[in-house]
């Protein structure tokens, strides 16, 4: 079985004003994110969104500002996705992995998951870290390129380089994927 993996797209990374807001560049990956995780629900794989929540005191806050604290309209998802989430499955996470204390591992393994794609923000954190827990778990990993994006170009690119050169994750874009599933 397939799985997408959404990692963060919630309201404290994608909505202007928020204290780690992403800029211009994270939402823009919106309108196409939300396709792809159509057409991949109608062939039948199973999407997972991570979501960052933390405690009011969490030590993360000591590198960033507070973000997506638990019961915040920060750690929602984005109300673009939102429905979809509602239908999937939500993991909240508190690290920037999104194995890290949470049961993504039990879901994965449990419904029989041999590849797995990554979307969401931040390209250079939480989807890099998580990306490399997947290939560290030896997952049929995709990051989908046009899906992805950080606040940061340098680092964006960097870290879709690692993920490819460093960590074998396979690199594409949601319509080269699209050509997959229609063959």
């Amino acid at each position: 079985m397939k799985a997408v993996l959404v990692v963060d797209m919630l309201r404290g990374f994608l909505e202007p004003g928020r204290s780690l807001y992403g800029g211009d560049a994270c939402r823009t990956i919106i309108p196409g994110l939300r396709t792809y995780l159509e057409r991949e629900r109608a062939h039948g794989s199973l999407l997972v969104f991570l979501a960052d929540t933390h405690d009011p005191d969490d030590l993360e806050f000591r590198m960033f500002p507070p973000h997506c604290v638990r019961g915040t309209e920060e750690a929602e998802v984005i109300p673009e996705l939102a429905d979809l989430a509602d239908a999937s499955i939500v993991v909240p996470k508190r690290r920037y992995s999104g194995f890290y204390d949470t049961p993504l591992d039990v879901i994965l393994s449990d419904r029989d998951v041999t590849e797995v794609a990554v979307t969401g923000v931040m390209t250079d954190i939480c989807v890099l870290h998580t990306t490399a827990d997947l290939r560290n778990r030896d997952y049929d990993t995709t990051v989908v390129t046009d899906c992805v994006a950080s606040f940061d170009p340098a680092a964006h690119a960097f870290a879709i380089e690692h993920m490819r050169r460093v960590l074998g994750a396979r690199l594409a874009s949601s319509g080269e994927l699209a050509g997959a599933l229609s063959e």
